[in-house]
């Protein structure tokens, strides 16, 4: 027999025939990511239904030296949760959507990894709690993926992300024994933090399996509001005042282009233009209010903007569609970019104050690379998080834009370290940044990460080659 039929078989009698997909065109899709940037498939696929499949299907993979991949909702954007070499096996957490407990006076869920973002928004919502974490993908993205990245998304400003929301985690390591780190506790003074260890490690520690979630009160109401600003330091002085008139009102401040605006207009990907007027740049903010005598809050805050000068216009939301409809909006700048043109992506942090230094250098260094590129910096500003995207010039061949990628590339980041800032915000490092990672990361750091993951996976079974590169 071949090494695949006796992983096949070895995997059937290990957690039920039909808990193992083998057929190749059935395979696939679970090596399709978003980018469509990687293309090697798996050998198989397996969807365990329980903690005790996670755990035999790992004593196994260890036992035998067979690399696993965990999956969740596969809308990784770095290629963490697909095949590196091809042929590994990818374990994907689909089917454990157990809701084991909501705690709601401790303000705490605890739920499997398979159940998505949004499910997890409904579940706390069913039980008059809020559930803050929302991103474009939280449909399908699930609890155990989010945590494995580590995951932002636009409510970090108050909330935190995905590390600050979880209070505990359940986790595989690799030769199959279970840590049962979930907890209530925000007190728990006993020694290291295991459980920040397996959040952010994509997989490479352990398969995180159940995660106790932070839930927090439901606001009465959200205010929201499109600004119009003349450029992004305007907007971080906007933020500046916001965050002194408001207190801990404001969830949401992103930094937002006009470019992204017109092209989902052009793109059909709005109804109605959501801007009051046009302008170079645009800030979406949103206050939370717990309290009906808060209503007005943010109006406050416009009045006195515009008196500052900080703001020539606003479009303010009077209505749950208009809310739903401006967040959509936001939602939207990635497709826009997918419709228009090729692109290039970065996703980075560098502190708030330096955004439009980043922005400025940014934008300079592109156009000494690519003469008439298109700039498409956006994202969560009021956390220091932008998504830095290029797009194509107007002219370009298609295909052209990735001959210049490797130049984009080393210029961007090189802006980065000079701003003491990070090469990977929220996204993670997968494979796509593995390589880059070696080069930025502090060597003494990157000593500490081999050190732990050879005490905890020293066969290396789990998630080979992403975070760290393999060592000879």
């Amino acid at each position: 027999m071949t090494d695949h039929q006796n992983h096949l078989a070895a995997l059937i009698e290990l957690v039920g025939e039909q808990n193992v997909i083998a057929e190749s065109s059935l395979v696939a899709p679970y090596a399709e990511e978003p980018r469509r940037l990687y293309d090697a498939q798996p050998s198989l696929v397996v969807t365990p239904t329980s903690v005790e499949h996670v755990q035999k299907v790992l004593a196994w993979a260890n036992e035998h030296r067979v690399a696993v991949i965990p999956q969740g909702g596969n809308t990784g954007l770095v290629g963490g949760q697909v095949p590196l070499d091809g042929g590994e096996i990818i374990i994907s957490l689909k089917k454990m959507k157990n809701t084991r407990e909501v705690d709601t006076a401790s303000n705490v869920m605890t739920l499997e990894a398979g159940v998505t973002v949004l499910e997890a928004q409904q579940i706390a919502e069913d039980n008059g709690r809020l559930f803050p974490l929302s991103l474009g993908s939280e449909g399908s993205c699930q609890i155990g993926g989010i945590l494995s990245t580590n995951a932002g998304g636009t409510a970090v400003l108050a909330y935190g992300n995905s590390r600050d929301l979880c209070m505990g985690v359940e986790a595989v390591l690799a030769d199959g024994r279970l840590y049962n780190g979930l907890s209530k506790l925000r007190k728990d003074n006993t020694g290291y933090d295991l459980k920040d260890l397996l959040v952010g490690a994509e997989g490479t520690l352990g398969i995180i399996t159940a995660a106790s979630m932070k839930l927090f009160p439901r606001p009465a109401t959200f205010e929201t509001a499109l600004l119009n600003i003349e450029n992004p330091q305007a907007g971080i002085d906007v933020l500046e005042v916001v965050r002194r008139k408001s207190g801990n009102k404001v969830t949401s401040f992103e930094l937002l282009p006009t470019l992204g605006i017109d092209l989902q207009l052009k793109h059909n990907l709005l109804d109605r233009d959501p801007r009051a007027s046009v302008s170079p740049w645009h800030v979406l903010v949103e206050y939370s209010l717990f309290d009906d005598e808060e209503s007005g809050a943010l109006m406050s805050t416009l009045e006195a903007l515009f008196e500052a000068e900080l703001i020539s216009d606003a479009s303010l939301c009077n209505s749950i569609g208009d809310r739903k409809a401006m967040w959509q909006m936001r939602e939207n700048f990635a497709e826009c970019q997918t419709r228009e043109a090729e692109g290039i992506k970065h996703d980075i942090s560098v502190a708030v104050r330096d955004i439009p230094e980043l922005i400025e250098r940014g934008d300079e260094m592109a156009e000494r690379v690519i003469p008439g590129i298109r700039s498409f910096a956006f994202g969560h500003a009021g956390d220091g998080n932008i998504h830095y995207d290029f797009l194509a010039p107007v002219d370009m061949p298609k295909g052209e834009l990735r001959s210049h990628a490797a130049a984009l590339h080393e210029g961007m980041y090189e802006i980065v370290e000079d701003l003491n800032g990070s090469i990977s915000a929220e996204h993670g490092i997968g494979q796509m940044k593995a390589d880059l990672l070696q080069q930025k990361k502090d060597p003494v750091a990157l000593e500490m990460m081999y050190a732990v993951k050879q005490s905890l996976d020293p066969n290396g079974i789990l998630n080979p080659g992403k975070v760290l590169k393999r060592r000879n």
